[in-house]
């Protein structure tokens, strides 16, 4: 499966939002977590892959269907920072 930069873009931001689940960047990319993980290894820095794996690990990410709250009906904080170019974007201070 080849992916685009803006693939790989979403992709990233779908795995850093704490309310998306593996699963739905399955459904969406057809990547499994192992490929996931593998991409965000490959796209991040080191320490920004480390602070993600310790995220998706520490309990406060919902990153798994079975292990998730079942009152969090939806993937996306309303207040979620813009992924571009693989880089997080400041979020605007009017929002």
């Amino acid at each position: 499966m080849s992916l685009t930069i803006k693939d790989i873009d979403r992709i990233i931001e779908m795995a850093w939002e704490d309310r998306t689940p593996f699963e739905a960047i399955f459904i969406q990319f057809g990547l499994k977590e192992n490929e996931v993980v593998r991409l965000m290894r490959q796209q991040l820095k080191r320490s920004s892959f480390e602070l993600w794996r310790a995220r998706v690990h520490s309990g406060i990410s919902q990153k798994h269907v079975e292990k998730r709250n079942a009152e969090i009906s939806r993937f996306k904080c309303g207040r979620q920072r813009h992924i571009s170019s693989n880089k997080i974007s400041k979020r605007n201070s009017k929002s």
